[in-house]
């Protein structure tokens, strides 16, 4: 590395160039996150149920997480989102519209012992999940 009184120049293309191996910058800058992210970088989305699933718990858990296919309006694309809460699923129907956010995994990856399941149901047909199963509202009828 030069280091004399007009090395400036040089340390700025060389910390321009090496900056590319470092994997945070590359995928920021290059919005990899964005491009490859059902929800295109914002929080939430909404989207049409397709079909109820059931997610086998990953070890050592034994449980069958209720979840559901979900077909995100602004892109078609289908994601697996979960519903959080006793009795939630069954709530939900298909052909509801919900709208979905991530989960809180860490790096928005999948969370606990769901495997492959980034996304959890917050409104089902405009009300709140939360409040249908505390039984503070009801489901509207379409």
């Amino acid at each position: 590395m030069p280091n004399g009184l007009y090395a400036a120049r040089k340390h700025d293309k060389n910390r321009k160039k090496i900056r590319w191996n470092d994997k945070y910058y590359k995928r920021r800058t290059l919005r990899l996150k964005e491009k490859s992210d059902p929800l295109e970088g914002s929080p939430q989305a909404r989207g049409i149920v397709i079909e109820k699933v059931g997610i086998e718990a990953k070890q050592p858990n034994s449980a069958i997480r209720k979840c559901v296919k979900v077909q995100l309006i602004k892109n078609g694309r289908v994601v697996t989102a979960f519903a959080p809460g006793n009795g939630a699923i069954n709530f939900i129907d298909e052909h509801d519209e919900v709208v979905i956010e991530g989960i809180g995994g860490r790096l928005g990856r999948s969370k606990g012992d769901i495997p492959g399941v980034r996304y959890k149901i917050i409104k089902v047909n405009g009300i709140s999940l939360q409040e249908l199963v505390r039984g503070r509202k009801e489901k509207p009828v379409r």
